[in-house]
């Protein structure tokens, strides 16, 4: 997914009687709800528009999709479905709509209402939206309760691809099928119903007393308030405005507590597999990175133990492949390739391509620690004078992502949460044709590797495909990999159920395990 935030207006059709629908009752709160505070913000409520980890962890509570994934699990299981298969070979997949089931305005969950959600991803083909993950769908049909998907090619991950919130459900008569919902509401059948929202601050979600589906627990009223910076998180955590911080304490104060120095604070810690990267302009000739040797002198510059260790403070580590640890395929290609930071390796290679020094660029990144990365980034590519390097500063999430999808970086810093378990969402997103990085890079040969890593329901069987995929990443440089992130989740003491927030390979936000306890004694 997705990389990391709009608004519902007060009075929204999904929660007015007056707009014609017929509402199910929301659960009314009985005890106060339990506050979250992070720095993922929130892109848009209508699962067309969003790919990012802030939308797409709201959708995965308000939302259904036909199949969800289990804490830590590599496949899917049943959700709005009763039940899915392919047909005769990998190129036809169909399910069963469970009975019963409604959305929380009322109306029934249908699978001509599935029909219609995937058909409009690919309508809208939003520029923030999911549709990459659907271009190998075909076509769609819908007959009775069943729902047959068409791809055009063979394609193992497919289940796991429909399982992400970009599969959600939405009601046709709330959600138009070619343009995006104007009224950002989020009439749906997940285990959560929006009670209240405020663009850019917070949304406030109560139980789905309706929901029928792959969740047994019944969760608790929740908050979830959003900020610009990880400083901002920290801040609300210290003056107790929050019960849980979410991707939001800072490195230095994350490594404090790693170390037990706060009895205050609850910390859940994991080996998540989001990476983050520098993605490189490739476009037409006159941009100074277009040539693959400035490239590979980025590659060959980049430090990724010091940023790891001075701007992280050891709660990144350093990451040398597009394919991150932990996931089938994993190299370490970068490593392989180049040296860590090398000022003489990378000049040799810019005058042998007749490059002169220094190649000035321009660096997008956004606020934050993000700023202080790419402080580092520029010291490190400016050495020896071979780089002379711009940096250009973005506040605003939507705003940093129609900047670089409209080519107005050399080169930006980017943090990429995985879709679901499995390699595929690292490769196809990020570097086959049409990938949502809008750096210009596309390859031949990368495209029929991914085409053949997903004719494979044995997913070990990809991994020569997947290394050389790798390989060839290396040698193109369309991007370098900078760290794997490490999963941090804090808490109160009388919070419980923080650890199913670590992040898993899943990207499920289950918010639905948080509940308070009683103080021990």
């Amino acid at each position: 997914m997705k990389l990391s935030r709009l608004g519902i207006a007060a009075g929204t059709c999904a929660l007015l009687v007056a707009c014609g629908y017929r509402l199910l009752p929301l659960t009314k709160p009985t005890e106060d709800p339990i506050v979250i505070g992070t720095a993922n913000s929130l892109t848009h409520l209508d699962p067309a528009g969003g790919y990012d980890s802030g939308s797409w962890a709201l959708y995965s509570n308000i939302y259904q999709g036909l199949l969800t994934f289990d804490p830590g699990a590599a496949a899917p299981r049943l959700d709005a479905a009763a039940s899915c298969a392919f047909t005769r070979s990998l190129t036809t997949y169909r399910c069963t709509v469970r009975d019963g089931l409604r959305f929380s305005n009322g109306h029934p969950l249908t699978a001509a209402a599935v029909k219609h959600s995937f058909e409009r991803v690919l309508a809208i083909r939003d520029p923030l939206g999911p549709s990459p993950l659907f271009a190998n769908l075909r076509s769609v049909e819908a007959s009775g309760s069943s729902v047959t998907f068409h791809l055009a090619a063979a394609d193992a991950t497919w289940p796991s691809k429909i399982a992400t919130p970009a599969g959600s459900i939405v009601d046709p008569a709330e959600f138009p099928r070619s343009a995006l919902r104007t009224r950002q509401s989020g009439a749906g059948s997940g285990p959560y119903v929006v009670s209240s929202y405020r663009e850019g601050v917070r949304v406030g979600l109560v139980p789905n007393a309706a929901y029928k589906g792959a969740v047994a627990r019944k969760g608790k009223p929740v908050e979830v308030r959003y900020y610009k910076t990880s400083q901002d998180v920290e801040r609300a955590w210290n003056a107790r405005r929050i019960d849980v911080a979410f991707s939001g304490l800072t490195a230095a104060t994350l490594a404090t507590v790693e170390n037990g120095k706060d009895p205050e604070v609850r910390l859940f810690t994991g080996e998540s597999t989001v990476g983050r990267y520098l993605v490189l302009n490739t476009r037409p000739s006159h941009r100074p990175l277009a040539d693959v040797a400035a490239r590979r002198a980025v590659a060959a510059l980049v430090n990724r133990g010091r940023l790891a260790n001075t701007v992280f403070k050891d709660t990144v580590s350093p990451l040398y492949s597009l394919v991150p640890r932990g996931v089938t395929g994993h190299g370490t290609d970068f490593y392989d390739v180049y040296p860590e930071s090398d000022p003489e390796w990378a000049a040799r290679h810019l005058r042998a391509a007749g490059l002169s020094s220094p190649v000035r660029i321009k660096l997008g990144h956004q606020v934050g620690t993000a700023a202080v990365e790419a402080h580092e980034l520029k010291e490190q590519l400016e050495r020896k004078g071979l780089f002379e390097v711009e940096l250009i500063e973005e506040g605003d999430w939507v705003t940093y992502q129609e900047r670089y999808k409209k080519g107005e970086f050399d080169a930006y810093i980017l943090q990429w949460n995985p879709d679901f378990p499995d390699p595929d969402t690292f490769v196809q997103p990020l570097v086959g044709s049409g990938n949502t990085l809008y750096n210009g890079y596309s390859s031949a040969e990368i495209d029929s590797s991914i085409k053949a890593t997903q004719q494979f329901a044995d997913r070990a069987r990809t991994v020569p495909q997947l290394r050389r995929i790798q390989r060839v990443i290396a040698e193109d440089v369309p991007l370098v990999p900078l760290w794997q992130k490490k999963s941090y989740v804090a808490t109160r003491p009388s919070i419980a159920g923080g650890h199913y927030l670590v992040a898993d390979s899943s990207g499920v936000w289950r918010l639905w395990e948080l509940r308070r306890q009683e103080p021990e004694g």
